[in-house]
């Protein structure tokens, strides 16, 4: 959440409607679903309070009134892991919905495998491992690369499941079990060594 302020326009066709509720409309319109490089990407517009007083300017007939309100954003950060939710899944790798955009986890980022595509399923598959990823799966993955672009409106998101307790959360979970597995038969033999 960050506050924001500002100045909105209000024409004289809606000197009747309330301050507040024409505010959020204006506001809205002007900030909700863009991107900004520093903010990253506005997602709503919440808490808003107009000043009741506003200034009319010569030749426009309309008012214009300070605001100050809250803007929830989202802004992806590089290294940052985040979970999310396979969402399409292509030749070249699978888009991952985390929170309100979907990050490109390329084919080259998923596993220490070779990996088919099979389109009819809809998936993609390591050849020794056999660990899939399809749409609905859920993943834990580490963005690392971010370009959010003002001007063309759009940003993108790359991300990486290659790193020790990331990926498919049931990948996660078997390689947890696997090492604690391995831990306790490293114990058990150095206790018998003890002996």
């Amino acid at each position: 959440m960050v506050t924001i302020e500002d100045s909105i326009r209000i024409p004289p066709s809606k000197f009747n409607e309330p301050l507040e509720k024409i505010a959020l409309e204006q506001l809205k319109m002007k900030y909700v679903g863009s991107i900004d490089e520093e903010l990253g990407y506005l997602i709503a517009v919440t808490d808003v309070r107009v000043s009741p007083i506003g200034k009319i300017v010569p030749g426009d007939a309309a008012t214009h009134h300070k605001v100050v309100f809250s803007l929830l954003t989202f802004l992806p950060k590089i290294q940052e892991v985040v979970e999310g939710e396979v969402v399409e899944v292509a030749d070249f790798g699978a888009f991952i919905r985390i929170g309100p955009v979907d990050a490109l986890l390329h084919i080259s980022q998923i596993m220490d495998d070779f990996i088919s595509y099979d389109e009819k399923q809809g998936m993609l598959m390591g050849k020794e491992t056999k660990r899939k990823v399809s749409i609905g799966d859920k993943m834990r993955v580490r963005i690392i690369a971010v370009s959010l672009s003002k001007s063309s409106g759009f940003g993108k998101i790359g991300v990486t499941a290659r790193q020790p307790f990331l990926g498919k959360i049931e990948w996660i979970e078997e390689d947890i079990k696997k090492a604690r597995g391995e831990l306790e038969t490293k114990e058990k033999k150095e206790v018998k060594k003890g002996e």
